[in-house]
């Protein structure tokens, strides 16, 4: 399976980003406070396929945004370079803009139940992946599984786990 770099690295970015995206205080019918922190990366609980991750390392922060949240990831890339993006939106199932990336990615949430969340990211308007965001129930960690596609439609698979450093 030889995957083109260029057309796989949005999809990449955002399922990892994504990754860290469970959210927590109860907002309207939104998100549990649990949800809500410092998360950090952990890569050896992580598995991404076509592999290897495209980070070292990575933090999310979680937090309330009017009657939405707002999430800003930091994430060192293998070769040492920095990505740094913010998504702020509500879990109303619509579009909203990730702020940072080249490429136009949107996330749309949906709440599933109090620990998880069904996300939809679009990239230049097309929808690249699905994922399934888990918070444990003893708010510790935020596990997603994302399903996509490649440009060259080979099947890319995530699963990223965030752990919780500071509420």
């Amino acid at each position: 399976m030889n995957l083109d770099p260029m057309r796989t690295r949005p999809i990449l970015l955002a399922t990892m980003v994504v990754g860290g995206l469970a959210l927590p205080r109860t907002l309207p019918a939104q998100v549990p406070e649990a949800w809500f922190g410092t998360w950090r990366l952990d890569l050896e609980q992580s598995t991404f396929s076509p592999g290897p991750a495209p980070y070292r390392r990575g933090t999310m922060v979680v937090e309330p945004w009017r009657d939405g949240v707002t999430m800003t990831y930091d994430m060192v890339r293998v070769r040492g370079g920095i990505t740094h993006m913010e998504w702020s939106g509500r879990f109303d199932g619509r579009d909203y803009t990730v702020q940072g990336p080249e490429d136009v990615i949107t996330y749309a949430y949906t709440r599933v139940d109090d620990l998880t969340y069904e996300v939809v990211t679009k990239v230049d308007l097309t929808p690249v992946a699905v994922s399934r965001v888990t918070i444990s129930p003893d708010g510790r960690t935020i596990t997603t599984i994302t399903t996509g596609r490649s440009a060259q439609g080979a099947d890319v698979t995530t699963r990223t786990v965030y752990e919780k450093v500071k509420s």
